[in-house]
């Protein structure tokens, strides 16, 4: 068979599946089980397809159907235009989360905290768009940690990363111009709604507090001012109807300048606010 005609095979077998957008995760699979650019199908559609990738794309195409994330069955996301590695170990990125990044870059930071880093991917971001920064990232579980210096590795930013075992702001000292966190923000009532690919396969510690969903900002808008510098900055992703809670939050605890932001989509996403 062609790569061509495998291809449209894939897509078939996704589609029948149920699966949305099946052509786009077929060729993401049939690139990955190849080795190849996905890009480069379109140029190779007639050349045969290698015998040694036919069993590798099936179980893939297995795995797909099964709803596993096309990220989890290739071991990596794209964010922010770089390639990250993810794991059933740490939450897996969502293109709304590059709002984060996207306001974090309207100012310019030379120390920054990434609280419940996951796979790293706003710390090692930011540290890869800021040559000269230095940041320090947290996260309780120490899988998510071993994600996230290998990513930091790839991308060459691993000297100018600390990574931390700690529960939010515990153990972890001095100040920073710019805190970042992208917590579980998801309420435990609404947990059962989420599509399988996120509820089956991404960390629910990564996913949900529990309760309303709240208890992370809570959390950090409680002891943020004391880490961080003069008129810095504190960032947070939020839920999109969460705008006005984490916001009242947020100013109820004495934090200034406390903006909604929207993602791509128009939906709030993005809490920002500075110290004192």
């Amino acid at each position: 068979m062609t790569v061509g005609e495998v291809l449209a095979q894939a897509t078939r077998r996704l589609h029948s599946a149920g699966i949305d957008g099946a052509p786009r995760d077929a060729r993401a699979l049939v690139s990955g089980a190849m080795r190849v650019e996905a890009s480069r199908l379109t140029l190779l559609a007639r050349d045969e397809f290698p015998d040694t990738a036919m069993a590798g794309l099936d179980r893939m195409l297995a795995e797909r159907c099964a709803r596993r994330p096309v990220s989890k069955i290739l071991g990596a996301r794209l964010f922010w235009g770089r390639s990250f590695a993810v794991t059933e170990d740490v939450l897996d990125p969502r293109p709304e989360t590059e709002t984060l990044i996207e306001q974090s870059l309207t100012e310019r930071s030379s120390s920054l905290l990434d609280l419940g880093a996951g796979s790293g991917i706003l710390a090692i971001t930011l540290l890869a768009e800021w040559p000269d920064a230095r940041a320090v990232a947290s996260d309780v579980s120490a899988k998510a940690l071993e994600v996230a210096a290998q990513n930091a590795t790839s991308h060459g930013v691993q000297n100018r990363l600390t990574l931390l075992a700690a529960d939010w702001f515990d153990g972890i000292s001095g100040r920073f111009d710019l805190i970042v966190s992208n917590p579980p923000y998801i309420a435990a009532d609404e947990m059962p709604d989420l599509s399988p690919e996120v509820r089956n396969h991404d960390p629910e510690i990564a996913l949900t507090p529990g309760g309303d969903g709240l208890a992370p900002y809570r959390v950090i808008a409680t002891r943020a001012a004391d880490h961080l510098t003069p008129g810095g900055r504190l960032l947070v992703e939020i839920g999109w109807q969460q705008g006005p809670a984490v916001a009242e939050i947020f100013r109820s605890c004495g934090l200034r300048h406390v903006t909604v932001h929207p993602d791509m989509d128009g939906r709030p996403r993005v809490v920002s606010c500075r110290g004192n």
